[in-house]
């Protein structure tokens, strides 16, 4: 691993091949760059692969305040510019994908390949507002003096298992980047996409890639039958190929 500080921040990556176009890998949520290094293997013979663990994420340290996507956007552009990546193609999981949307919105990328991508809110239905609405309730009633103990254990059992899972400056961040929806930008993201989903996703459902597929210029969604959001992992050497198909015309001669 090599390592590089921007703004006070020590960021951790991983560099793959060293002849033709760029490339970077970015994680999901809770993940790091482990989880993309397969990626990185099958590039490195035609392309030079950064694979990094976002701040907050592996060995890379924390953000010093609660970071939304835009952050960690502008933050990929300062690491870009430390190494002299132009027009990079970028490769993204879940909520790498969400950074990679509001990178592509702002700054040139020659393609992307986007799996689970998240970044289009969910569909929220009664039993979701029931959810909320009782923790709150919950949550004033254990601020009563006498039930005060049970409050941590209130929250401890609350939202997601990313959320739980998350503490001090990361949770406040996953809050923000949860609550983000990109859907307004991907009409004005003109950028070769090929987006690559689970048939039964349940963390970025189906609906959400075929919505972005309508909305984004020249967007392609390729659905991995009975698979969920871990899809690319599950299929490895089948995703490879189609990595490699996709890729194939960005191949140096």
């Amino acid at each position: 691993m090599s390592t590089v500080v921007i703004d006070d921040i020590e960021l951790y990556y991983e560099k793959y091949g060293n002849k033709g176009k760029k490339v970077i890998l970015l994680h999901g949520w809770g993940t790091s760059s482990e989880l993309m290094a397969f990626i990185g293997e099958s590039l490195k013979k035609h392309f030079i692969v950064y694979n990094i663990d976002f701040p907050g994420f592996g060995q890379s340290s924390e953000p010093p305040v609660a970071w939304n996507t835009e952050d960690y956007a502008s933050f990929l552009y300062d690491f870009c510019q430390k190494q002299k990546i132009e027009e990079p193609i970028i490769i993204a999981h879940s909520f790498g994908c969400r950074v990679a949307f509001r990178y592509a919105h702002k700054h040139p990328v020659r393609k992307m390949v986007l799996t689970g991508a998240a970044g289009i809110r969910d569909k929220r239905d009664l039993s979701y507002y029931i959810k909320v609405y009782g923790y709150k309730l919950g949550k004033k009633i254990l601020s009563i003096k006498p039930l005060r103990k049970y409050r941590d254990l209130l929250q401890k059992n609350a939202g997601s298992e990313d959320y739980r899972n998350s503490s001090g400056v990361m949770r406040e961040t996953f809050v923000r980047v949860v609550n983000e929806d990109v859907k307004e930008i991907l009409p004005e993201i003109d950028v070769e996409t090929l987006l690559v989903f689970g048939e039964n996703d349940d963390a970025t459902p189906l609906w959400q890639g075929k919505q972005m597929e309508q909305l984004m210029p020249d967007a392609t969604l390729i659905i991995f039958e009975n698979d969920d959001h871990y899809a690319y992992i599950h299929q490895a050497q089948r995703f490879n190929l189609v990595l490699d198909a996709f890729l194939r015309s960005e191949y140096e001669k």
